[in-house]
């Protein structure tokens, strides 16, 4: 057991929801024994999530709605992620708390927490949308989706045209407070589900942006805000590597930022993937002395806490 109960911020990878509903139901119980585990070894663990294959699901969806009925609009980008974090929250909260209970823990509960996060109308990431999203289209659809729906449309590697929205980065968790409150009564929120919905302010009022955040940097923001110890961002591979795929590849067991950085600036990660996870975790790991973050398997974030494997990064 620890000494002190530390504060997590972990970060769970599209590969701990599945990519159906079916696949969701199986993937939770996994990803919730993991996260149980944590919560047995003394840790206070707030969860966020990716959405990646949920949200082009609704998105799908709700499109096929709209070409169905004519008097349906179309569904607003950040409405799907709503609908995404409610729906994945509603799984992973009950297969938490199945856990806990099967356990014997029985004073902690879970609560998933809609968040929208503000992010900056003058990104530069709006001059530039590069985020894929949604279902491939003929010439002729997507140009019937730019005049339609003002949508920009992008041509995917020979396979069609595809939506491309951007993807800012975020800037404030709106319900931060109210998370707070119940990170603080010892419960375990799930929050920011999908890198949060974007919104942008204007006067009083949040408007959703047709955008998608990054959930690693959300994941950052949100461990920052809850001043955790921990940022654990979980993904598809044990170790962090560079050279990642050739002869000379190298996984490494501890990073501090500078060296990250070096490797970032020497193109080791790839965009998209590694890459934003390694900048999350350095941009943790420089906001306060004594942070660490760490990068590594969903089944293996108990053995990383406790120092046995991943990725570790610290100032």
């Amino acid at each position: 057991m620890m000494d002190k109960k530390k504060r997590i911020v972990i970060a769970l990878g599209g590969n701990a929801l599945g990519n159906t509903l079916p696949e969701q139901m199986a993937a939770v119980k996994i990803t919730a024994k993991a996260i149980v585990d944590l919560i047995e070894e003394g840790c206070e663990v707030v969860v966020a999530h990716g959405n990646g294959p949920q949200v082009g699901m609704i998105n799908n969806a709700m499109a096929a709605l709209s070409r169905e009925n004519p008097n349906q609009p179309n569904t607003p980008l950040s409405v799907c992620v709503a609908m995404s974090q409610a729906y994945i929250g509603y799984d992973l909260q009950n297969a938490l708390r199945e856990e806990l209970l099967n356990r014997g823990i029985k004073d902690i509960p879970v609560a998933t927490m809609v968040t929208q996060i503000r992010v900056d109308e003058a990104d530069p990431a709006f001059q530039n949308p590069s985020k894929p999203i949604g279902h491939f289209m003929t010439k002729e659809q997507a140009l019937h989706a730019e005049e339609a729906y003002g949508y920009v449309m992008k041509e995917d590697a020979g396979r069609g045209y595809r939506r491309v929205v951007a993807s800012p980065k975020p800037a404030e968790i709106i319900e931060i407070g109210a998370i707070r409150s119940l990170v603080n009564d010892g419960q375990l929120v799930i929050a920011c589900g999908g890198g949060g919905i974007p919104v942008t302010l204007q006067g009083n009022h949040l408007k959703g942006a047709s955008a998608v955040i990054d959930k690693d940097f959300a994941s950052c923001l949100l461990a920052k805000e809850l001043d955790a110890d921990f940022l654990i961002i979980l993904t598809a591979v044990e170790k962090v590597a560079i050279n990642f795929g050739k002869p000379e590849e190298k996984w490494l067991d501890e990073l501090n930022t500078a060296q990250a950085k070096q490797y970032i600036s020497e193109g080791h990660f790839a965009p998209g993937s590694m890459l934003p996870k390694v900048e999350a975790a350095v941009e943790f790991a420089e906001s306060k002395p004594g942070r660490t973050a760490l990068i590594t398997l969903l089944e293996k974030a108990k053995d990383g806490i406790l120092g046995k494997t991943g990725t570790r990064i610290h100032q």
